[in-house]
């Protein structure tokens, strides 16, 4: 056997013109890859998994923020419109519909802090009283 002829032969790996054993990787080590091109070997499925649970966590708050709002709202209007159809010799039991009807804005309000993860106490619970507010002007104005 002549073993110059195995030597003078390419191999599929090796670049035209340099000798076999030159493109060959060290044998233990990894070839150095190109940064914009995704590595097999290593996929990066942990970091988009974390973070399409943190995305899919922070829409599902938001979601159940936003209906806690809607429906305690809901039931802080039914209340202000009830306070407007009581007869007006009942001044005490229309203020005390709308301090009602305030107490459950502050509660809408501070449902959503709570299911978003946020602050209990915040000058946001400060929006919470305008159903009441707004209910006694409709009521007494």
């Amino acid at each position: 056997m002549n073993t110059s002829s195995d030597e003078a032969r390419p191999t599929p790996n090796a670049a035209p013109g340099l000798p076999a054993y030159a493109s060959q990787p060290e044998p233990g080590s990894r070839p150095k890859r190109r940064k914009h091109l995704i590595d097999p070997a290593a996929p990066r499925l942990v970091d988009s998994a974390v973070a399409a649970e943190r995305s899919l966590t922070r829409v599902q708050r938001w979601v159940a923020s936003s209906l806690a709002v809607t429906t305690i709202l809901h039931m802080s209007v039914g209340l202000v419109l009830a306070a407007m159809f009581v007869p007006e010799d009942r001044l005490d039991s229309q203020i005390g519909l709308n301090v009602i009807a305030a107490a459950f804005g502050v509660m809408a309000v501070a449902a959503a802090l709570v299911i978003r993860g946020r602050k209990l106490l915040s000058p946001w619970l400060l929006l919470g009283i305008l159903p009441g507010i707004a209910g006694l002007w409709l009521t007494l104005g």
